[in-house]
């Protein structure tokens, strides 16, 4: 039963599928629609979305710029942990859901809605993404998601409503654009069509973000990357804020072709799927925040992190960041990033990007303990006693088989 329900808030892109869903709600529930559109560094002009809005009746129109909110509370956090979902994915599009579908909720009660909507399918991760997020913030709140409840189950049938329902068809959809993509200031993906068959090179032309590495300067470029407590500040010496950090990333790294990953990786919901991301910016990051973590953790606090971070990377990706579990591996990293403060060079050329420097006031790293030449630090006879006690064991195993091998 789809019950009584007055206004609904929904995450409108002001695309095709979400302003087909906008015309449905209002058709399929009589109720008021109020949209919300936020601003995460997609690289889109929002206001054809606002006029889409009031072209299809909408009076409440929400545009906001969440940019810095995005990456200082959001992006920040989860690179402290060096999060790589299945050893490659840097979790652009995983990371903007928690933010967008808290709004929604706020947005919700500020307006007395009865419901949030939004625009996943039923077989992408996104809509578990968005519905744990709102359940946490809300357990009450009702979600309507469009796409398990109505008939338009193809492109066509989407195209063929939008055209009954007078509904602007944003150009190029007619022609059945051959991927889908998700944006936001930290990357972009591709995924479908023509990128369903993962034998397939994706085309040059799919590319927005990096130029081709083959086209790219034929002279390296040095950059430095300065970090307070875990969290970059500064690149080559000039402080930033948060989303313009990231933007200066991602125009440095993408002019050489740094950032693209093409991997099959395991939804939630239960199937593979092929997708290709840029994200130039974030991929120098997290190289350079692990530089400077080598310079600034202890080894056993370094190798946790490591045994823990596939299951925080793990929890971004199934929409479980308002979780009490992810919570509390945050507040593990967290604790470790105090000291993790210095400066990382690096260099970028055609494709690639490579440690060449790093420095830290309060670097674990000891010249005088780790030279090759002598030293007064180090006795090297004490390596005789450490030996023998860690092969205590192996030793007596290999005694033991000797035994029974031999028998009595």
């Amino acid at each position: 039963m789809r019950g009584e329900v007055r206004k609904v808030v929904l995450a409108y892109s002001g695309g095709l599928d979400t302003s087909v869903i906008l015309r449905w709600l209002q058709e399929t529930y009589g109720c008021e629609v109020v949209t919300f559109t936020a601003d995460l560094g997609q690289g889109e002009e929002l206001e054809p979305a606002r006029r889409r809005a009031e072209m299809l009746g909408v009076r409440d129109i929400r545009i906001e710029d969440l940019r810095e909110t995005f990456v200082r509370d959001y992006v920040m956090p989860m690179f402290r942990a060096n999060a790589l979902y299945e050893g490659s994915y840097l979790l652009g599009t995983s990371i903007a859901r928690p933010l967008i579908a808290k709004r929604l909720v706020e947005i919700a009660r500020e307006t007395g809605a009865d419901a949030v909507a939004h625009g996943a399918t039923g077989k992408g991760n996104d809509q578990v993404r968005f519905e744990l997020t709102c359940y946490a913030l809300d357990p009450d709140i009702r979600v309507i998601a469009p796409w398990r409840e109505w008939d338009l189950t193809s492109r066509e049938k989407l195209v063929a409503y939008a055209e009954a329902h007078q509904i602007p068809i944003p150009r190029g959809k007619r022609g059945e654009p051959p991927y889908s993509t998700d944006a936001n200031l930290l990357h972009i993906s591709y995924e479908g069509r023509a990128l369903e068959d993962p034998w397939v090179e994706p085309e040059e032309e799919m590319f927005t973000r990096t130029v081709d590495p083959r086209r790219a300067p034929d002279e390296p470029e040095y950059v430095e990357i300065t970090f307070e407590r875990g969290d970059p500040v500064a690149v080559d010496g000039e402080r930033l804020s948060p989303a313009a950090l990231l933007a200066r990333l991602n125009e440095i790294a993408g002019r050489h072709g740094v950032g693209r990953v093409d991997i099959v990786e395991n939804r939630y919901v239960g199937m593979k799927s092929r997708g290709v991301y840029e994200t130039p910016g974030g991929t120098v990051w997290y190289v350079a925040h692990r530089a400077i973590e080598s310079l600034t953790l202890d080894r056993g606090a370094m190798h946790l992190k490591d045994e823990l971070m596939p299951r925080y990377a793990e929890l971004v990706y199934n929409g479980y960041w308002f979780s009490p579990e992810r919570e509390m591996l945050q507040a593990l990293v967290d604790r470790s990033q105090e000291c993790v403060t210095g400066t990382v060079r690096l260099k970028l050329y055609k494709g690639s990007v490579q440690v060449v420097g790093r420095r830290s006031p309060v670097s674990l790293y000891r010249r005088d303990l780790a030279t090759f030449e002598e030293d007064r630090v180090y006795d090297q006879r004490d390596a005789e006693g450490f030996i023998k006690l860690n092969a205590l064991r192996l030793r007596v195993r290999a005694l033991a088989q000797k035994d029974c091998r031999e028998g009595p």
